[in-house]
């Protein structure tokens, strides 16, 4: 078949599967002015996937796509070495596969490789193509003794490049295989739903996790020999110095892969056994300001709406690192945000986009923190102020100050429930006088995993649940409708898919203010919030249960 009519057939597949005919053109254009494959290029734009090539390819040339090796056998020719060169085709992701009727069969991820055919069709009578990914390339590497004996010898060389120039880091960290390594992890973890990916070395390997739902699961293992330059090429991306190893550094990645535009939060810190990588994955498409959406209860919805009716005062979330407070504080100003208001936040760093919202970036390099910020905020006559986080007791005697002075404010705390945000804040030295003054409410928050809508069933054990925990005592306006979690292809069989909100609500009327905020004050909030009818996060958990929204377990887990 003439490479022009492969040309032509292989721009129609592309079309079929959606890549946009003037990217098409564009990568064309620079191939003819430049050079390189025009399936790269296209990946390199963000247009194409690279999970998509193999069965492109494979529909291509008519040749089998494979997606595991389990029909991988030992090739036990001594001769085989002598017969090819399998260095030369390893570093074209080209590797033996089979031996069957006197016949190769090569896996490969680079079928369009011409220099490779020709070189097979010097050296061999005949031979067999099958498709597959490049991971699969990379167990191969693994699985053959040549192939692993060569991957070390890479390593060692690789382990000795700590002390040479910025350059040859650079030539490493640019090559194909690290490319198509580091894009095609990112690609997977956006597959999967991932919010971060963790890069570590452990025990002479470097593993490669996806934290989904809020729980981290074991997904790759990088190969020894492109480590660093997987490394090296994310701190090229996120603006980082490739050279300094011994202090950490962060930066920040704008990318499009698979049609999709995504930001990227990387960091890096340094370890006894080298680097620990963590991506931290922003996807605006997959952001919803809504209340309902995010999982509030309908009067929790209620509550705080009538809370944001205030033109001064402040608004407090509380919880852990990652329980969601920044995407709840974005969905009340969001709530808020009209053209009758100035909006103005201060964050650390700034995550999202927000329209109409005048969103500023701390830099302690400078001197620009959260105290400077929020004085230089306060000269800009914001009617709203959003506040990152509240560190230290002159960060939160000017957010009280500016609540008394006519500004709404939000910010957050880092403690284990809402009364607690009372105490956390006197523990920095703020006047009981002051904080009773100012502050409207107190939202604690956590995230549950959901069950998945696909595959959850209802939970035989239903009625023994709910005399355990008294369940009796939450009231629903909906049906009880306890299930259980299964697991399917929709949710990776883990049987939960997506997080919602759990929340513990504490209005600062004028019983709170009342009660005098020593070491009694938590457990006499409680009481009233109980009297109120507020929930804790625990009650508010135990009703995403009788919805049939989450489990028990996973409860007990993030609020038990």
């Amino acid at each position: 078949m003439p490479i022009l009519s492969i040309n032509e057939k292989f721009e129609q597949l592309l079309k079929q599967r959606g890549v946009a005919s003037v990217d098409i053109d564009k990568a064309v254009a620079y191939q003819k002015k430049y050079g390189g494959t025009l399936e790269q290029l296209l990946i390199n734009l963000g247009s194409l996937s690279e999970d998509e090539l193999p069965a492109i390819y494979a529909d291509l040339l008519q040749l089998k796509l494979i997606s595991s090796l389990d029909d991988y056998a030992e090739l036990l020719l001594p001769s085989l070495n002598e017969a090819v060169n399998l260095e030369f085709l390893a570093n074209r992701s080209w590797l033996p596969y089979q031996y069957a009727q006197n016949t190769i069969t090569f896996a490969t991820s680079q079928p369009l490789n011409w220099e490779v055919r020709q070189y097979l069709e010097t050296q061999l009578q005949h031979y067999n193509i099958v498709v597959c990914n490049e991971e699969l390339i990379e167990q191969l590497k693994l699985k053959s003794a040549s192939v692993d004996q060569q991957g070390d010898s890479l390593a060692d060389d690789l382990s000795a490049l700590s002390e040479i120039e910025e350059d040859r880091l650079r030539e490493l960290a640019s090559e194909a295989p690290t490319v198509n390594l580091l894009n095609a992890l990112i690609t997977k973890g956006l597959k999967l739903g991932a919010s971060d990916m963790h890069i570590e070395p452990v025990a002479n390997r470097c593993r490669v996790r996806y934290r989904i739902d809020g729980v981290l699961h074991d997904a790759d293992t990088i190969p020894r020999r492109l480590q660093l330059p997987v490394i090296s090429r994310l701190k090229i991306l996120s603006q980082m110095d490739i050279a300094e190893k011994r202090r950490p550094q962060d930066g920040k990645i704008e990318i499009k892969i698979a049609n999709t535009e995504l930001d990227i939060r990387v960091s890096a810190l340094p370890l006894n056994d080298g680097e620990s990588m963590v991506l931290r994955f922003l996807r605006k498409d997959s952001i919803s300001y809504d209340m309902a959406a995010i999982g509030l209860a309908t009067d929790v919805q209620q509550w705080i709406a009538q809370d944001l009716k205030n033109t001064a005062g402040v608004i407090l979330l509380t919880g852990p690192t990652g329980s969601g407070k920044t995407t709840t504080l974005y969905t009340f100003l969001n709530a808020l945000n009209n053209d009758d208001v100035k909006i103005i936040t201060l964050e650390d760093p700034v995550e999202y986009q927000l329209s109409g919202i005048n969103q500023v970036q701390v830099n302690s390099d400078i001197g620009f923190d959260f105290a400077s910020g929020l004085r230089s905020i306060v000269r800009q006559d914001p009617d709203i102020i959003m506040l990152g986080e509240i560190r230290d007791k002159e960060t939160a005697s000017i957010a009280m100050q500016s609540a008394l002075t006519g500004h709404l404010v939000f910010s957050t705390v880092h403690t284990n429930d809402a009364p607690s945000a009372f105490t956390r804040l006197l523990d920095l030295g703020l006047e009981e006088f002051l904080l009773n003054a100012a502050i409207i409410a107190i939202v604690a928050q956590r995230l549950a995993r959901k069950l998945c809508e696909h595959c959850k069933v209802a939970d035989v054990n239903a009625n023994d649940i709910i005399k355990l925990y008294h369940l009796e005592r939450i009231k629903t306006d909906q049906p009880i409708q306890i299930c259980k979690a299964v697991g399917c292809e929709q949710c990776g069989h883990s049987g939960y898919k997506g997080r919602t909100a759990i929340i513990e609500y504490l209005r600062c009327d004028d019983e709170i203010k009342a009660i005098t905020k020593d070491h009694s004050f938590i457990q006499a909030a409680k009481k009233i919030n109980k009297k109120n009818g507020y929930r804790t996060l625990f009650e508010d958990g135990l009703l995403k249960v009788l919805q049939g929204e989450t489990t028990i377990d996973e409860v007990v887990r993030v609020a038990g």
